[in-house]
């Protein structure tokens, strides 16, 4: 019996064409379905169009609106690949990967450099390859599938603008790849019947990124603390505030309680993570703020993950931080909690 998978599509560089201006989508959920032909024997690919936008333009609203589709089609597929642009797929697949847990049936994000109506593209190879993921009887959870990879939704990251190898698995290894068509897998989770799948539908998006700069003028922490629930503190090295700023955020966090306001230390390094308590910058922040911490987890998981949980409306503040350092789908392996 064949396979069917639900081909939802977004938009993005790998539906797009040149319309005077510049790249913008103009390909149809529909008009997929030329490029994966030599599938038709295996699997039953049905497209559905969520919308024909430039990744720029992708919202919470949109993920919240492809979990309800995946969702409300779950029993009747057995995989999902979406169609998405490559700017904003890492926060994609973070967002999904909080808010559908431990899913036995495989949920593929991929997409394109070049457009799939080029000669010379990464369109089709990344395709064919998704779905080849999304077929393989190993696959769960979601994933990023690019230039041959297999990425856990959490751990992806676009580290190219132009070349097709794009995007990273960081601070993890990929789980798989794909080699001459065949998937080969280096890590796997547990198995399928072991897994009930969890569904969200609701994230808060009122987090605020503060990616520190010499010398940064503070006067609008007061202000984005009143207006956001949440926090990310994108620090310096390992992570740590300026002696200035400490003292700011110890007077303004006195003015709420524990649950109200979220503060997250991140790292501005790519690779290895944060560590607060290496430096006195770092330990007086965490030793007198209420900060989580990120450890070897990617920003864009992070501020997936602390929407996803805003969300859920946790006013023990204990419980909100145990959840936080709670691993889902591969998003965290280092904490000292």
């Amino acid at each position: 019996m064949k396979k069917r998978i639900l081909l939802l599509t977004t938009g993005g560089t790998i539906a797009s064409g040149d319309s005077g201006s510049g790249l913008s989508p103009v390909l149809s959920s529909e008009d997929f379905l030329q490029y994966v032909k030599e599938f038709e024997d295996v699997c039953e690919l049905v497209p559905y169009e969520v919308c024909s936008i430039d990744s720029t333009n992708m919202d919470v609203e949109h993920w919240l609106l492809l979990a309800r589709l995946i969702r409300e089609n779950y029993e009747s597929y057995d995989a999902f690949l979406i169609c998405h642009g490559t700017d904003t797929m890492a926060y994609t697949a973070a967002a999904l990967s909080y808010l559908i847990q431990d899913s036995p049936k495989p949920i593929v994000l991929t997409g394109a450099q070049k457009s799939i109506l080029l000669e010379i593209t990464d369109a089709r190879k990344n395709l064919h390859d998704s779905i080849r993921c999304a077929l393989d009887a190993r696959s769960r959870d979601v994933m990023l599938v690019f230039d041959g990879n297999i990425i856990a939704g959490t751990r992806a990251k676009k580290t190219a603008t132009f070349s097709y190898n794009a995007f990273s698995s960081i601070n993890f290894p990929v789980l798989g790849k794909i080699q001459d068509d065949v998937v080969v897998y280096y890590i796997q989770g547990q198995e399928k019947e072991e897994r009930k799948v969890r569904f969200y539908d609701r994230m808060d998006r009122k987090v605020f990124l503060l990616k520190l700069t010499p010398g940064m003028s503070p006067e609008l922490i007061p202000y984005i603390l009143k207006t956001y629930d949440c926090i990310i503190v994108e620090g310096f090295g390992v992570g740590g505030l300026p002696d200035g700023l400490t003292e700011l955020f110890l007077s303004e966090m006195k003015k709420y309680r524990d649950h109200e306001k979220v503060l997250i230390m991140a790292t501005q390094v790519t690779y290895e993570g944060s560590s607060m308590g290496t430096y006195v910058v770092g330990r007086q922040a965490k030793d007198h703020l209420p900060f989580l911490e990120t450890y070897d987890m990617t920003l864009e998981a992070v501020f997936a993950k602390i929407m996803w949980i805003l969300g859920l409306h946790i006013e023990d503040r204990k419980e909100m931080e145990k959840l936080f350092y709670t691993k889902v789908n591969y998003d965290i392996f280092r904490n000292e909690s």
